[in-house]
């Protein structure tokens, strides 16, 4: 097409000047005639030029919040969810006085936690709050208060503190496991601690009934393992569904695998009641650590079984030890109830009472072996 635009221009031009010719000749008087046999001029057909539509300015684009365009783009939009979430979120910063040889050196501290009755009961992690001297509780409307400790419970984590305040807006709790890997979830917290309000992330449940191990040798279980960010700032702050429920409180990050560990709610409500009612937990000691059994271990301890609780260490003046129990050993039920793994384990023992009797049944080798052992007390307190 181009081609023949240069050709036809060009035929243009050369009847253009043949024409100016023809002129200037009359113009000079030359009234000589055309030769006959001359040649004549090629003729061309003129070829119509390609129709260009006329410029449109581009429309205005329109926010990222317009319905229209989310609903095309098929994405939904969390932000009604935060909005009603965000009023029980609370940003919490703790100062630390730490004495020194020569001087005493404040350190701050910032975490997350979240209301859970209208007269200003608060729940965090144990170790957001953890020798504090002074901690502050942040709203969402901006307003501050001065916090004191209501209880603390270091086994699993969770402490409540209270603000001198009411009627304020609480979060609701699951009260059944109701969690599945691949449901939808969101963090809201005060990560790293920056200014302008409480940080929102989003991911999936990529697994639950994690056991987690600190440097220290604590265990955490029953955990929901997400890969809904987890920042510096986020511990104590809520985990929840797309209805908004609690269904865990954010407590730990493995940065090197980029995922993070909430505390199951189902867990927590009876902890939480405890310390909010006596301010401490008052649970059962069988006087074991315990460990699920995968193939390292299984290797490790020469094992012949794939379920149950492996035995890491034993306290030689608890209930287990008295009952037969070491080293090595499989904790396969309590009472004649299945113990597939740690979390289980933990969920049944905590049933019991201190001082209640209970049938332990382990394995060691090829052996079942059954013993009656009569539970201690374990007793936390801030």
């Amino acid at each position: 097409m181009e081609r023949a635009r240069i050709r036809a221009g060009a035929g243009a031009a050369i009847a253009a000047l043949a024409v100016l010719s023809a002129a200037a000749a009359y113009a000079c008087g030359d009234s000589a005639q055309p030769d006959p046999t001359a040649s004549p001029l090629p003729t061309f057909t003129p070829v119509p030029p390609t129709p260009v539509p006329p410029f449109q300015p581009a429309a205005a684009a329109l926010p990222a919040s317009d319905p229209a365009i989310t609903a095309n783009r098929g994405l939904p939009s969390f932000a009604d969810l935060v909005e009603d979430i965000q009023p029980w979120v609370v940003s919490i910063t703790t100062e630390r006085f730490v004495r020194g040889m020569f001087s005493t050196f404040r350190g701050d501290g910032a975490g997350s936690g979240f209301i859970i009755r209208p007269d200003g009961h608060i729940v965090t992690n144990e170790h957001v709050i953890r020798g504090a001297q002074e901690i502050e509780a942040r709203l969402w409307n901006g307003e501050s208060y001065t916090a004191t400790v209501v209880g603390a419970d270091v086994v699993a984590d969770i402490a409540v503190i209270k603000i001198d305040a009411d009627d304020l807006p609480f979060a609701t709790m699951a009260d059944r496991d109701r969690v599945r890997v691949g449901d939808w979830v969101m963090t809201l917290g005060n990560a790293l601690d920056l200014k302008g309000g409480p940080t929102a992330t989003l991911g999936i449940v990529s697994g639950i009934g994690r056991t987690i191990e600190t440097e220290q040798g604590q265990q955490f279980f029953d955990l929901i393992q997400t890969d809904a960010t987890i920042n510096s700032g986020n511990s104590g702050g809520p985990l929840v569904d797309l209805d908004g429920t609690v269904i865990g409180i954010s407590q730990a990050v493995l940065a090197e695998a980029r995922f993070g560990f909430a505390i199951n709610a189902v867990v927590a409500a009876p902890i939480i009641e405890s310390l909010i009612e006596s301010g401490y937990v008052s649970r059962p000691d069988i006087g074991v650590k315990g460990d699920d059994i995968d193939g390292e271990i299984a290797r490790s301890f020469d094992l012949s079984v794939r379920n149950g609780v492996v035995v890491t260490a034993v306290d030689r003046d608890g209930p287990a030890y008295a009952a037969g129990v070491r080293v090595g050993d499989v904790i396969s039920k309590l009472d004649d109830i299945p113990t597939p793994d740690l979390a289980a384990f933990k969920r049944l023992l905590w049933r019991y009472d201190p001082g209640d009797d209970v049938v332990i049944e382990y394995i060691r080798g090829n052996t079942a072996n059954a013993a009656r052992a009569t539970l201690g007390r374990e007793r936390t307190a801030q």
